[in-house]
């Protein structure tokens, strides 16, 4: 990481957003930021452009990927729902027990690639009980919460609202607005999921609109931050626009393409 600024210094920080595994460029993320902020989705459960990578092929091979695939894409959640209990119902030991021991081993990788300092919040796929027991010293976990930095505020809100897919850290659209409503107003507004903007929230790959959050779109035109920061849609039609007085970015899906998002001021 770059030195601590002082005097006149820039401040220059890069961010991340759904890692999903890719250890190996996080390692390099910070190099020549202040910081580093990640804002999720840490684990890899089943790579959509790579069937063969993840919890899920890991498990129950890349055919049965293939297959789970093709029916949440076309939107055949309940159908995906029965395939995928038919499959952990022929798997020796507990669901949650085998999950939890695949989550661990991608986290202990993850977290240890983290630099210092490293601001994160959760991803919708992510398991918040297990973050505090990675994370190093190095790396502040923050959910509903604010952080200085360089004399900017950071306010911090993690994970997503509730949908078909069921990931592990999917809450109530109540919950979320309170989370937001903690954070109040920041210079920069950092979540996993996008504000409900169409154009935002819309996957071109996976062709189906995400969930994105309108109490997080209220408090964007409401407190006016200079930024609002999130990924979790990994192709969108679009990555960036503006919002009022609020720039609002897909910082990128880091798993593909390996390159933070810097901000610099």
């Amino acid at each position: 990481m770059a030195p601590t600024p002082a005097g006149n210094h820039r401040t220059r920080v890069h961010v991340v957003s759904d890692v999903h595994g890719n250890a190996r460029d996080l390692a390099r993320a910070g190099e020549g930021a202040d910081a580093l902020i990640c804002l999720g989705d840490l684990v890899l459960f089943l790579d959509y452009a790579d069937h063969s990578r993840g919890i899920f092929p890991d498990l129950f091979g890349v055919e049965n990927a293939d297959r789970i695939v093709a029916l949440r894409t076309a939107r055949r959640f309940e159908e995906a729902r029965v395939f995928g209990a038919e499959l952990w119902a022929g798997l020796q030991g507990d669901r949650a027990t085998v999950i939890e021991e695949a989550v661990r081993k991608q986290y202990a990788e993850l977290f240890s690639a983290f630099p210092t300092p490293t601001y994160a919040t959760y991803g919708n796929v992510d398991m918040p009980t297990l973050w505090r027991e990675y994370a190093g010293p190095g790396t502040t976990v923050l959910d509903g919460e604010r952080v200085e930095i360089g004399g900017r505020v950071f306010g911090f809100v993690g994970g997503g609202l509730r949908t078909p897919m069921r990931t592990p850290y999917e809450i109530s659209d109540e919950e979320y607005a309170a989370k937001i409503e903690a954070v109040g107003e920041v210079d920069v507004l950092c979540t996993h999921i996008p504000p409900e903007v169409p154009e935002l929230v819309y996957d071109t790959v996976a062709r189906r609109f995400e969930r994105g959050s309108r109490a997080l779109l209220d408090a964007i035109r409401r407190t006016r931050p200079r930024y609002s920061l999130f990924g979790h849609v990994h192709q969108p039609l679009v990555r960036r626009m503006r919002i009022g007085a609020t720039e609002c970015v897909n910082v990128g899906h880091f798993a593909g393409s390996g390159t933070p998002w810097a901000l610099e001021w």
